[in-house]
Formats: structure tokens, C-alpha cells, sequence
């Protein structure tokens, strides 16, 4: 006999305590006290005599990497185990120049990658490569799709024409 197991509706809804943004914020704060916590726990395994290969090993990380954690413990102690990136590479387009694009942006409907970056350079005199333009459109609230192809010649009522069209 095959037993065929079929998953029930959700019966109970989740309460939402606080914004998505505010859910990521934390998980990011915890997200460093883990990173910390693995590195004290390779300090604990240092102080019991392992190798800093083994304390590594255990932790999960590489000989290299243990060196480094030891050399900022021996120099800076718990201070030195603490995560120092700021989360990347500032902007080169501040708050205004953001706030200046999406409006640019927003006055036509339909933009390929090379036309934003050809209006950023333009705008804010800034090189961006097409990977970094996606990234900032996404930021600013707008998708990108597929692009399509778009006849010039097609009449803007085309709809409508092909409705009366088969009616009759």
C-alpha cells in the first residue's frame, strides 16, 4: 500500500509584528552576532590547544582565514572579531541623483539597460556597467522584462481596430 501524504491549508495566519524592512534589519544584526560567534568559538578551540588548522577545521573555515581572525584577536581582541564592512562600495549617485532618475525614468514607459546608462553617464556624468544599471533600476522600485519587439508602423487603437474587425 502507498500511503499519499496531501499537505492541509494553512490553519493558522501569521501575525506580521513588524515591516519586511525591519524583519531584514534584524536578520541581518543577527546574521554578524552568528559571524562573531564562530569566530569566538575558534578563539575557545585556540585557548584549548588546538592547531589553528584544526580550530579551522571545526569551524568551517579555511587555515587562511583562521590566521587572520587569530592575528585581529591577538591585536585588537573581541574588537577584532567583529565583521569591518560598512556594506560595500558607496554609491557614486547620492540620494538626490537617485530621486532625480526614477523621476527621469518614470517619464517614458519603456527604457532598455544601455538607454539608462547613456542617461545616467548624460544626467550625473557617471559610468555604470549594465549589470550595475539593473541593480540600481531594481533598487528604485521598477522591473525590467523581456524586450519585445515593437512595430513603429502599428496604430496606437490597433486593439480596437482588430475588435471591430472581428465582429463583423
Amino acid at each position: 500500500m502507498t500511503l499519499i501524504y496531501v499537505s492541509k491549508p494553512e490553519q493558522i495566519p501569521l501575525q506580521r509584528h513588524m515591516s519586511k524592512e525591519e524583519l531584514q534589519k534584524r536578520i541581518k544584526t543577527l546574521e554578524n552576532d552568528v559571524k562573531v560567534l564562530k569566530r569566538l568559538y575558534f578563539i575557545k578551540y585556540r585557548y584549548g590547544g588546538l592547531t589553528v588548522e584544526q580550530a579551522s577545521e571545526l569551524v568551517g573555515v579555511s587555515k587562511t582565514v583562521g590566521y587572520i581572525w587569530q592575528s585581529r584577536w591577538n591585536e585588537e581582541g573581541y574588537e577584532g572579531l567583529i565583521p569591518k564592512y560598512a556594506g560595500g562600495r558607496p554609491s557614486k549617485l547620492d540620494q538626490d541623483q537617485k530621486d532625480k532618475l526614477r523621476q527621469l525614468l518614470s517619464q517614458k514607459h519603456v527604457w532598455t539597460t544601455e538607454e539608462v546608462r547613456l542617461l545616467i553617464e548624460k544626467q550625473f556624468s557617471v559610468e555604470y556597467t549594465p549589470k550595475q544599471i539593473r541593480i540600481i533600476v531594481k533598487n528604485l522600485g521598477m522591473r525590467y522584462a523581456k524586450p519585445y519587439t515593437y512595430d513603429y508602423r502599428r496604430p496606437d487603437n490597433a486593439e480596437d481596430i482588430l475588435k471591430n474587425l472581428t465582429r463583423n
